[in-house]
């Protein structure tokens, strides 16, 4: 039988291939962002309970209430922004099925979503699958800002999204406040809708706040912000994810949700309530905790012929390889698995048109010991 693809451009995942050729030339995995260390005992102590107290049944479909709750309670700290927990916050199963659900529940055939290259790899499928089109701007290398005016020169009638990503993987590069009032600014008076990947909000390094969509009160109004526990508790396998967004949006949001997931692994859900309630220093100390990270790991890189990037957010190292080989990264990141033992990603996979640097995503939420083991073979090149 011939299939008509949907995704004629869509293949395995370059995350799903580089950790297989990990496994296979048993390399040091600094590719797929995951750490290797576990969550904190108290959370997997609370999902431990919540499933011997029965919470093993279908939760609600938009989220449990007391997560919702404790997700609008930690909005207002943080952000200074009051969502009603009953109509504005959505749990979902991870943060890429929230970015899928606000994807179709907003974006129709024909329409057209700007995306900033390098793109996390999800974005366009979801677009594609909705009869649209994405419209790649490729952001300014090295430091990764977005040049607003080729956004404006690139909204056109049909425009009705756009993507943007702060902390942003995978450059780690973060959104300014004059770049919130310039987004605003742009889509003032439109039917544009801001669709807001905060995954990594809460690592961003050198005192620097994240500067959240949702603290900027006329974007906050067309705006669906999507995070992520997975990235904040060191939990990714769990796959519990929110979406934030005005009733009006969050009513078209959950019309897809609730035929896409319907719900998420209800144990997770109370064990996350117990412990935003009870430990909200875990968040709070998230950027010193991986800020120490990034920094041991460029100490460890120092004396390789790597040179590294700027990291102001995320837990990815950009590297610059030129000096090493001269080859496309794709090319570079099969031969470091094979002959040099370490896995990461190339950033060509997150392009619509490859710029041709020669960069490598190196992901440093590991131990020591992982970080160690992999600079002492990166450093040998």
């Amino acid at each position: 039988m011939n299939i008509d693809t949907k995704l004629p451009k869509v293949g395995t995942t370059i995350f799903s291939v580089m950790s297989q050729l990990a496994l296979d030339h048993r390399a040091v995995n600094l590719g797929q962002g995951f750490p290797d260390f576990e969550p904190p005992q108290a959370l997997r102590d609370a999902l431990t309970r919540a499933m011997a107290e029965g919470k093993n049944q279908y939760a609600p479909g938009i989220g449990t209430a007391p997560l919702r709750e404790q997700i609008a309670i930690k909005t207002q700290q943080l952000y200074g922004r009051r969502v009603d927990s009953a109509t504005e916050v959505t749990v979902t199963s991870g943060a890429t099925e929230a970015l899928f659900a606000a994807i179709a529940a907003t974006v129709r055939a024909g329409e057209e979503v700007i995306v900033f290259d390098p793109a996390y790899d999800s974005y366009e499928p979801a677009i594609e699958l909705q009869g649209a089109r994405a419209v790649h701007i490729p952001l300014t290398v090295p430091s990764f800002a977005i040049d607003w005016q080729r956004v404006r020169d690139a909204i056109t009638p049909s425009t009705r999204m756009i993507l943007v990503n702060s902390p942003h993987n995978p450059s780690g590069a973060v959104l300014s406040c004059d770049d919130l009032d310039t987004l605003a600014e742009i889509t003032r008076d439109t039917g544009i809708v801001v669709l807001s990947d905060e995954v990594y909000e809460h690592i961003v390094y050198d005192g620097a706040r994240h500067e959240s969509v949702l603290r900027h009160p006329e974007l906050a109004e067309r705006s669906i912000v999507v995070s992520s526990f997975g990235k904040t508790y060191h939990c990714t396998g769990w796959k519990v994810g929110y979406a934030v967004a005005p009733a009006a949006l969050s009513a078209e949001f959950r019309k897809v949700h609730q035929y896409l997931t319907f719900c998420t692994f209800h144990p997770a859900q109370a064990a996350f309530a117990e412990i935003l309630a009870s430990d909200p220093a875990h968040y709070l100390e998230l950027p010193d905790f991986y800020q120490a990270k990034r920094d041991r790991f460029r100490a460890l890189l120092a004396p390789s012929r790597f040179k590294l990037l700027d990291v102001p957010g995320g837990y990815f190292q950009l590297v610059d390889y030129s000096a090493i080989r001269d080859e496309d990264d794709i090319a570079f990141s099969r031969w470091l698995v094979e002959q040099g033992g370490v896995a990461g990603i190339p950033l060509t996979p997150f392009y619509e048109k490859p710029p041709g640097t020669r960069l490598l995503r190196l992901c440093f939420a590991k131990s020591d010991a992982t970080m160690a083991a992999a600079a002492e073979r990166l450093c040998q090149l």
